[in-house]
């Protein structure tokens, strides 16, 4: 099961410890969500391929994705490459239980057409009663265990977008979590901060770190003009992260990251306080962190289990 880990080679993306995994992951990691959007599955092809000859290693994804469609079409993408590739999923129970979890681990490894995963993770952790939901008897965080002792899982994490306290309240439990998600960028800093309050513990327990919505989740940081591409993106990989994750769509995209990417120099810290100085007005009530603030960004799946409206069932 154990997978080659690439070596980091002059040119290509770097590649970092994914905290006390012993795997060795990409500074810059492709998003699932983002894959299953593509206008066909050669596209994606393509972009696994570019990314992957270009050092990417590291492909995220969730059980839930565009209704599994993510899954499947990584899984296609990387037939003959799986050796090379670091695979993570999410689980997407939402407080469903042990059971709910191994099923979808079972769905989660046909599509992605693979007998192992290198991290599993607890997907979307936004609810303030998900740790009591996940932790209970019988729940997900059980199943996160026996599959790692069954070998099918080589690490373990937990993913969300809401609010630091959540993230928080998952690791009082003192659980061997390997790695979590969090948002962190040039925003974040200022406004319910996972990078103040939640990126501390995490380093301090060893903890590989994944950072997500570098531009704001849909662009925002740049559209808005709060940052540059090039600033939100680099600001964003020089915290002390295993990878930031990114969403493409395209080869365009991909290409736009990669010349970032490669060869990456962090930026000083005192040009990271200067962004975020520059980013203080634009961040101070969360208007452009939208997956804080509003349901945006909240799954379908998660608001059923929770026992609230949908998107669809919204008022427009």
């Amino acid at each position: 099961m154990k997978s080659k880990e690439p070596e980091n080679v002059v040119g290509l993306v770097p590649h970092r410890p994914l905290g006390g995994t012993g795997l060795q992951v990409s500074a810059l990691a492709l998003g699932g969500y983002h894959l299953g959007s593509a206008k066909n599955q050669q596209e994606v092809n393509d972009i696994v391929a570019r990314a992957m000859d270009a050092g990417i290693n590291l492909l995220d994804n969730a059980w839930e994705y565009h209704n599994g469609h993510s899954e499947e079409v990584v899984g296609t993408a990387l037939k003959g490459r799986r050796q090379q590739a670091i695979v993570m999923t999410s689980v997407c129970t939402h407080g469903r239980g042990k059971d709910v979890a191994m099923e979808q681990l079972e769905q989660s490894l046909r599509r992605l057409q693979t007998d192992y995963l290198d991290l599993w993770q607890i997907h979307e952790v936004i609810y303030e009663n998900d740790p009591d939901l996940i932790f209970r008897p019988g729940g997900a965080a059980e199943a996160l265990l026996e599959a790692k002792q069954q070998g099918k899982v080589r690490a373990i994490g937990f993913t969300g977008h809401k609010d630091p306290s959540i993230h928080l309240k998952m690791l009082a439990h003192d659980f061997p979590f390997d790695t979590v998600q969090m948002p962190l960028n040039c925003l974040d800093a200022t406004f319910r901060s996972f990078e103040t309050s939640v990126l501390p513990v995490a380093k301090q327990r060893g903890m590989g770190v994944l950072g997500m919505k570098s531009m704001g989740g849909s662009g925002e940081i740049v559209i808005h003009g709060a940052a540059t591409p090039k600033q939100a993106l680099r600001y964003a990989m020089s915290m002390p992260v295993s990878s930031t994750i990114s969403g493409v769509d395209s080869m365009e995209v991909l290409e736009q990251n990669l010349a970032m990417a490669r060869g990456f120099q962090p930026m000083p810290q005192q040009e990271m306080q200067a962004l975020r100085e520059q980013c203080r007005s634009f961040a101070s009530d969360g208007r452009y962190e939208l997956y804080k603030v509003t349901k945006k960004y909240d799954g379908k799946v998660g608001r059923e289990q929770h026992g609230f409206p949908t998107s669809e069932e919204l008022p427009a």
